[in-house]
């Protein structure tokens, strides 16, 4: 039997994604948030986790490095998503990617205008197309740290990041005006993958789907 393995991130998604592989009847054999293993069996023979960094997750499903992985829209939509299939919405891991700006800054007169917009992000790729899409010029700084802190510095007018419950934004007298989406982690798979290992793989897909259902 070919062995499946499924890649996924350290910190929030995978806290949210454990409680679904205890439904799917997956137990890795050490916990990943302390193991310095990158490659982590589990109490399938046949199926072993792969833990990337966030971002890298589309990357390794793609190219074939893993079968399956989990990531937020947010990663999906700026990756592209070519060649992957994404037949389910775990429902887990959400927020909203929004554009923020200081209190006091009149953010609607400005796109109004048509004036140009310095925006601090690491969406580079949604952001250029959310304010494309409205006609609206932006210079794109790319930051990889707290975004909040651009504005407070004057390196920029506004930011593109996710906001959960917002009060890091409220702490820093920030305000969302505008949300550009919804985000929650996918379940991926490698279109390959998905046909020379269909019998492994789509009943592991239809499982994940319905621990999905499960905890909603």
């Amino acid at each position: 039997m070919a062995s499946i393995s499924i890649a996924l991130s350290k910190g929030r998604i995978y806290d949210e994604t454990a409680p679904l592989l205890a439904r799917v009847g997956i137990r890795p054999k050490e916990n990943p948030e302390t193991s310095r293993k990158l490659v982590i069996a589990t109490n399938r023979r046949d199926l072993r986790l792969i833990i990337v960094r966030a971002s890298d997750t589309p990357t390794y499903v793609q190219r074939g490095g893993a079968d399956l992985g989990i990531a937020g829209r947010d990663v999906l939509v700026e990756h592209g998503g070519e060649g992957l299939y994404q037949p389910v919405d775990l429902g887990i891991a959400a927020c909203r990617m929004v554009v923020a700006v200081p209190k006091g800054f009149d953010y609607e007169r400005v796109v109004r205008q048509g004036a140009r917009l310095r925006v601090a992000t690491k969406y580079v790729k949604t952001t250029r197309e959310h304010f494309a899409a409205k006609g609206v010029h932006v210079d794109l700084i790319r930051l990889y740290g707290s975004m909040e802190l651009a504005p407070l510095t004057g390196l920029a007018d506004a930011i593109v990041d996710l906001v959960a419950t917002g009060r890091t934004l409220r702490a820093n007298d920030l305000v969302a005006v505008e949300e550009i989406m919804p985000v929650s982690a996918r379940l991926i798979v490698n279109q390959a993958a998905l046909k020379l290992k269909s019998s492994q793989l789509r009943p592991l897909v239809d499982a994940f789907a319905r621990a999905a259902r499960g905890r909603r």
